[in-house]
């Protein structure tokens, strides 16, 4: 081997351990954390997780160590919390304390704490509290953002005729109609599905969702003094998350050349108009690259999470044709053909709300959640967590909770509906997380699900390529979000018969 190479491996093996010693020093050293399987020197528990499916493995090591335990990834000391009262007590009894953002070095070099989703302390609470008010305010909830969902869901449904029942693969369309309406709300453009600009954003997030959901991130994020330097997929989610970055920039630029004070027109406006408020705050929170960073977030997590819910659906109902067919019967009887589904249908339509809480409930789109961080010594239950003790809630463990949802994993809109035939609500649906971390889009991601699913019914027959029996809806990826197979299947034209 050669001098230098021993040299250096030598050095970051001394690096590693001191860090692993310090790791110690800071967690086990203070107060007394969970239990736990013992931790190997340097690798901590990594061997004893399986990397291509995170989630089920925390389920295993839950049966040996009870709902709350602490396991040593790398140099890293993580609590996991594993079903809804270890979770609820966390996020929502305990919210303040267990609201700060887990430092991970994949979202410290792309938005370096920027934001929302990477912030914390008085950033992200200004950042927050701003955002929710200005979507509220654009009518999150309301009709103006309800028309913008509606409006996209006419164009959704005029590129599915395009088609004309041949087969096709939904990902790239579906993923066009929850673009554009947070395109609409953060810079107010509407892109053509074939707009080479929006074809390449598109693309920058598809492929940012794929690179953080495989097993080498987990890898990066557990040493990324040492895996910083080789080769690897994180290099190019970097590249492409400066991408984006330079995309929203450039809108900003624009904004600022064009803005009129008296009649914002977006999101990015009101940023502005609260920069300029702020402008004698030497500290103030209100500056381009958090608007540029907050702006990436929203973009990223509002199209991603929405449009692989709707991917997934799509595969759940042609598996299950016979629910299919009783959405389409809801659909004649309360909305009909002759006028646009709105969220007021909602009330009206049990089952096929129900159907659409299942689909969020079964394929348990980010299982691990985001990881948490709590902001001080916490004392919870009989332990104490020390202060930037990283966290992970397994919202898996709360929608799979076999006493709230029977045959959990079974696809059964039954989960959501009393013996009345009612929709029924459950304290255990947090496909949104939960708490003050809990998704600010929450509100739009439920009316543009419950819109674009009841349009695309209200207008085709779904139409499978093979048995439904030998549909496989289980994940190909599951890592920080789950990502289905690929699909193909055809659109026909619905009859009401």
């Amino acid at each position: 081997m050669d001098p230098s190479v021993a040299i250096a491996l030598g050095l970051l093996l001394c690096i590693s351990c001191l860090l692993l010693i310090s790791s110690w020093k800071k967690g086990f050293g203070r107060g007394k954390l969970p239990p736990g399987p013992v931790p190997l020197p340097i690798i901590g528990n990594i061997l004893q997780l399986d990397l291509k499916n995170i989630p089920e493995s925390l389920c295993r090591v839950t049966k040996e160590y009870g709902p709350v335990f602490t396991l040593q990834l790398g140099v890293e000391c993580v609590v996991v919390l594993h079903g809804y009262q270890a979770v609820k007590e966390a996020l929502i009894d305990h919210g303040d304390k267990f609201a700060d953002r887990a430092h991970k070095p994949l979202f410290e070099l792309s938005s370096k704490g920027l934001g929302i989703i990477a912030s914390n302390g008085e950033r992200w609470k200004q950042i927050r509290r701003f955002s929710l008010m200005t979507l509220r305010n654009f009518g999150m909830g309301k009709k103006s953002i309800e028309e913008r969902v509606q409006e996209e869901a006419k164009y959704l449904v005029e590129e599915l005729k395009k088609t004309k029942g041949l087969p096709c693969d939904p990902t790239f369309v579906l993923e066009c109609a929850p673009c554009n309406v947070v395109c609409s709300i953060i810079f107010q453009k509407h892109f053509e599905y074939k707009d080479q600009k929006f074809l390449c954003l598109l693309n920058l997030l598809n492929e940012n969702i794929r690179i953080s959901s495989s097993p080498w991130i987990r890898v990066y994020n557990l040493f990324p003094s040492l895996a910083h330097y080789l080769p690897g997929s994180h290099h190019k989610a970097i590249k492409n998350f400066h991408l984006l970055y330079e995309f929203i920039l450039e809108e900003v630029k624009e904004h600022q050349r064009t803005l009129d004070p008296s009649n914002p027109r977006d999101f990015i406006d009101c940023f502005l108009m609260k920069m300029e408020q702020e402008k004698q705050q030497p500290q103030s929170e209100f500056t381009i690259e958090n608007l540029v960073s907050t702006g990436v977030d929203l973009f990223g997590a509002a199209t991603e999470t929405t449009s692989t819910t709707l991917r997934y659906g799509l595969l759940l109902l042609l598996k299950h044709p016979e629910i299919t067919g009783k959405i389409h019967e809801e659909i004649d009887r309360v909305i009909g053909q002759n006028r646009t589904p709105c969220v007021e249908d909602r009330n009206k339509m049990p089952y096929t709300n129900a159907v659409v809480h299942e689909i969020q409930r079964y394929i348990d789109l980010v299982p691990t959640n985001l990881p948490h961080a709590v902001s001080e010594d916490v004392q919870f239950r009989q332990y104490l967590i020390p202060k930037g003790t990283t966290i992970i809630p397994l919202l898996s463990s709360v929608l799979h909770d076999d006493e709230e949802f029977p045959n959990p994993y079974k696809f059964d809109p039954g989960h959501f509906l009393d013996k009345s035939g009612k929709f029924k609500k459950s304290d255990y649906f947090m496909p949104f997380s939960a708490g003050k971390r809990m998704c600010v889009g929450e509100s739009l991601a439920r009316m543009e699900l419950f819109l674009f699913f009841t349009t695309i019914l209200q207008n085709f027959t779904l139409k499978s390529l093979i048995d439904p029996k030998d549909i496989d809806t289980s994940p190909i990826a599951s890592g920080f979000i789950k990502i289905p197979s690929f699909y193909e299947l055809c659109f026909l034209p619905y009859k009401n018969m």
